[in-house]
């Protein structure tokens, strides 16, 4: 008798706790394509919490991957902050100037409260509709940016950099405010109905800064957020390369790391058995030019080389695939990880 199929945050679960499920979960980790979905422009498609929702059942409903996904874009945290957010028609809205333009900005900051900020409260409502649809049958993924790198986005890069070298106090200052800010706005998702919030963190990893600072910076700052947020997390480097840090990361409290497609499946899931489940690795730009047979041959690999004993979600390696990925892509990506995901994994030689 065959068993009865896993509910998605049953598999999700499982493979959180590094076992097999019944398949390989698998996150597409879909924003902009809802506006394609719904047939309106990406602008049009953020204004409301309803479009939201909507998009990501109707994409789940289509791919049957394992999870809802609450995130609108990235600007949307600096828009909280009284920025502005840039629109274009076939990317991710993007920040407009710095809202930080000199240091004396950073002693004037102050936290914006979660549920008074309408950018902010439309994603809790599109959480909410989606909760009433998914119940306790698919996790829901709720997003901050955290307070380490969401500076990049307040102040521009190079001036960012050289407050972490040059003005370590008003630094510390300036994580104060951010922190208190993720944790009040990932806990209001969490009571919205999320079911985990994805921290991401693209600062923290080895292609942007040396371990070493890390370890002086990035690492007490999430491991002091984390503690404070009321629900488990997953941590993403945003394309950026996991490995120097992967343990170091472990030790935060977290449950999951993103992982790179620059970065070989194989290896860093020897690193995180046991410790952290693996998320990764697909490339969402080389995607974009897929055909039907790469896509299941790139699927297949990731499958091979980090399905076997669990702790391993399929996903893209940056946290959202482009616009430029076509359905069809996205529709053998699905097909494939249901057809060779199944556990026990048997790959042909």
């Amino acid at each position: 008798m065959d068993q009865k199929p896993m509910s998605s945050l049953q598999r999700v679960l499982t493979t959180l706790s590094h076992r097999e499920a019944d398949r390989v979960p698998f996150f597409l980790l879909l924003t902009m394509h809802g506006a394609k979905e719904l047939g309106v422009s990406i602008r049009e498609y953020f204004s409301n919490a309803e479009s939201v929702a909507k998009g990501q059942i109707s994409m789940r409903k289509k791919y049957r991957h394992d999870c809802f996904y609450n995130f609108f874009y990235a600007a949307l945290e600096v828009e909280a902050w009284g920025g502005e957010v840039l629109y274009i028609d076939d990317g991710p809205p993007n920040a407009g100037a710095p809202i930080i333009r000199n240091h004396n900005d950073i002693t004037r900051l102050t936290v914006p409260q979660v549920k008074d900020t309408p950018c902010l409260v439309k994603v809790l409502n599109a959480t909410r509709i989606i909760k009433e649809n998914a119940g306790d049958e698919v996790p829901i993924i709720g997003v901050v940016m955290s307070p380490f790198s969401l500076p990049i986005m307040q102040m521009g890069f190079p001036a960012y950099l050289d407050l972490i070298y040059e003005q370590p106090m008003l630094f510390q200052q300036l994580m104060a405010v951010n922190q208190d800010f993720c944790v009040e706005w990932a806990n209001a998702q969490l009571e919205a109905g999320a079911t985990a919030i994805c921290y991401f963190d693209p600062v923290s990893s080895s292609t942007i800064i040396p371990r070493e600072l890390y370890l002086k910076t990035g690492y007490p700052v999430a491991k002091n957020t984390l503690s404070r947020i009321k629900g488990p997390t997953a941590t993403h480097l945003a394309s950026g390369r996991c490995l120097p840090v992967a343990e170091d990361i472990a030790q935060t409290g977290t449950a999951v790391i993103g992982v790179s497609a620059e970065e070989d499946l194989e290896e860093v899931k020897k690193i995180c058995r046991g410790k952290i489940t693996v998320l990764g690795n697909l490339n969402g730009i080389e995607m974009s030019r897929w055909n039907m047979e790469q896509t299941a041959a790139t699927v297949i690999e990731a499958i091979a080389k980090a399905g076997v004993g669990g702790g391993f979600i399929l996903s893209d390696n940056h946290g959202e695939i482009p616009w430029q990925v076509p359905e069809d892509v996205l529709m053998t990506l699905s097909e494939t990880v249901h057809t060779y995901g199944r556990y026990p994994i048997l790959m042909e030689e």
